[in-house]
């Protein structure tokens, strides 16, 4: 089985230090982007609201005084780094542990391409929904392999509608998340960490020095990106991931 050498940083709440989440957010394009679509979108939650692979719950924190939260993640989240919390659920990744129409409200943001079987996944998100609920949904295009063995999917706009509506989901908005300057941007730091942490030191006597010129040319470019995302300016057909906010139909497709 591959190893993953370089796994990703379990996302915590910007509270825990706004520091932190300001360089992260800086740096973490992936990040980033899906901060600049989601808070917006939560701020016009209301009522009862599920977070479906809710990790730390690092989102918690974007939702209106009055809502309820519940989080939801599989049992062996450990194997994802996450740490378990009284305020999730936590199952086995086939049913959903609530009744239908439960919640007024789901998020589900980076979790669909660990999802073996997408088919059967929106179909509960559907079932514990009511009627004219939001789903706000997020997920990778330009991404290396995380979470290895469980990163299953890449998803196109195009496969995302066609899901969504098959399992009941109307009003679907889908928005790239990122352009094409901030795929070479992250690629350039993966690319960078990589070069400066050689697995052996003769390596290291020639992918040191080229890794530090690898890290500044990867931070012009995460500042290009950036700058490229205030102009509207960099190419959409290549992004990071997508953003999709869709509502559960009053007549989901059986």
């Amino acid at each position: 089985m591959p190893v993953e050498n370089f796994k990703p940083i379990p996302v915590v709440p910007a509270s825990r230090s706004r520091v932190m989440w300001a360089i992260r957010c800086f740096l973490d394009l992936q990040l980033c982007t899906i901060v600049e679509h989601l808070q917006p979108a939560m701020a016009q939650l209301r009522g009862r609201m599920l977070d479906i692979g809710a990790g730390q719950s690092p989102w918690k924190e974007y939702l209106p005084g009055g809502c309820v939260y519940q989080g939801l993640d599989v049992q062996d989240a450990a194997e994802f780094g996450m740490s378990t919390r009284d305020d999730i659920a936590y199952y086995d990744g086939t049913v959903m542990p609530f009744p239908a129409g439960a919640f007024d409200s789901a998020i589900c943001i980076e979790v669909m391409e660990h999802v073996p079987d997408p088919e059967a996944f929106l179909a509960e998100v559907a079932r514990v929904l009511k009627p004219g609920a939001p789903l706000l949904l997020s997920v990778p295009w330009s991404a290396r392999r995380h979470h290895v063995p469980h990163d299953y999917h890449r998803f196109t706009r195009e496969q995302l509608a066609a899901l969504l509506v098959r399992h009941g989901f109307a009003h679907i908005d889908i928005r790239e998340r990122g352009n094409d300057v901030g795929v070479i941007a992250n690629k350039l730091l993966v690319l960078a960490i990589r070069m400066l942490r050689p697995s052996t030191w003769p390596r290291g006597i020639w992918s040191l020095p080229l890794g530090v010129l690898v890290a500044a040319w990867a931070v012009l470019m995460v500042v290009a990106f950036h700058v490229s995302q205030r102009l509207g300016a960099g190419g959409v057909e290549d992004p990071l991931g997508y953003f999709v906010r869709a509502t559960r139909a009053n007549d989901p497709a059986s």
